[in-house]
């Protein structure tokens, strides 16, 4: 049973000790062999490459290099009921801030190491078939995502997603051209990006992704370790204007709300056009999560490469070991119709199929 199995581990690869998974090389968690077939394909909701911001990106996305470093370290403990980035010490959330800050300007750091082929490693490891990666892009700078378009678009695996600010005034124009280069949504950030979720500009953009069939990703809720003035933007509470007043738009809540899972829950059946994604949630919350939304509306993702993806693989197991029928929609079959990968439509083709799973009609 789910409930006899362990949920901290002296490292990730520690994670080994659970049914699903096995360390090869003496250095690499993979799901193993004989669990491969249990487990199917996965899609991942949730992934980065390594981004600039102020100057243009100087990290190469298509190198392989012998290992990725993850901002949480494979030698750190790991607690699977504590959301996971309680899980970093000290040095290491000051070397994931001050990679993504003042190493970001540069062509150095671990950052170097997040790259299309070494998440391309990891996928082929844990069984992913795809993975949707999310750029987020500054009013002026690097263009994150007109980057990564033309990056991804070597790598059949990888789902692009755009990114266009609330406050570019060629909005309109940039959604189209990221669509027509094979954007399957839009990733917000209202951390990153210095923008409330309820500012007028965030929900007027909001709808024009709407009215072209692009789902919005939002990071949703405070994870705890933000400035002060990011946590206020990203409480869950002032999300709910943008959701409202665009029924329209496919919404997908990053974190499902993060710290505040249980204010983003009742979302689930007050607006038919939200997705729950679930990475970086402890166990609790993250059954909570799966209890709380429709069937239809959980997406499995994991934030890579700051965490190791087996952290949410190995957390959506345990929860589903008593629901394979939950376990496979999680893991792909809402991701792969919500984002038209298996055939039923372009992006946002979910959103009828999730309307009808809040009334009833379908499973």
């Amino acid at each position: 049973m789910a409930t006899d199995l362990p949920t901290r581990f002296d490292s990730t690869l520690d994670l080994a000790r659970l049914p699903w998974f096995e360390v090869r090389g003496g250095n690499r968690l993979v799901v193993a062999d004989d669990a491969r077939q249990e487990l199917g394909p996965v899609i991942d909701a949730h992934t980065h490459l390594a981004m600039g911001f102020v100057r243009k990106l100087r990290v190469d996305l298509h190198a392989e290099t012998p290992t990725t470093a993850y901002y949480l370290p494979l030698t750190l403990p790991v607690d699977l009921d504590a959301y996971s980035n309680t899980n970093l010490d000290a040095a290491a959330l000051f070397a994931m801030k001050a990679d993504v800050s003042v190493l970001g300007l540069t062509g150095f750091g671990m950052r170097t190491t997040h790259t299309a082929p070494n998440l391309l490693r990891d996928m082929r490891g844990l069984g992913i078939e795809q993975s949707v990666v999310l750029p987020f892009d500054l009013p002026v700078g690097a263009r994150n995502a007109d980057h990564l378009l033309e990056v991804v678009g070597r790598y059949p695996e990888l789902v692009p997603f755009g990114s266009v600010h609330p406050f570019d005034r060629d909005a309109d124009v940039r959604l189209d051209r990221q669509q027509a280069a094979g954007a399957r949504g839009v990733k917000l950030h209202p951390n990153g990006q210095f923008i409330a979720p309820d500012h007028p500009r965030t929900v007027h953009l909001c709808g024009r992704c709407g009215d072209r069939g692009l789902p919005v990703l939002f990071h949703c809720g405070p994870v705890g370790i933000e400035p002060a003035a990011a946590a206020r933007r990203s409480e869950v509470d002032r999300y709910e204007r943008t959701i409202a007043e665009n029924p329209h738009t496919t919404f997908v809540l990053g974190h499902s709300g993060a710290l505040q899972v249980e204010r983003a829950l009742p979302y689930a059946a007050r607006y038919p056009n939200t997705y729950f994604e679930l990475s970086c949630l402890g166990l609790a919350d993250l059954r909570r999560v799966l209890e709380g939304v429709p069937p239809a509306r959980g997406l499995y993702g994991t934030d890579s490469p700051v965490y190791h993806p087996a952290l949410t693989l190995a957390r959506v197991l345990i929860a589903t070991e008593d629901d394979r029928g939950l376990r496979r929609a999680v893991l792909h079959d809402n991701a792969a119709r919500l984002f038209g990968l298996d055939g039923s439509g372009g992006p946002g083709a979910g959103s009828d199929v999730v309307r009808a799973a809040v009334t009833g009609s379908t499973g």
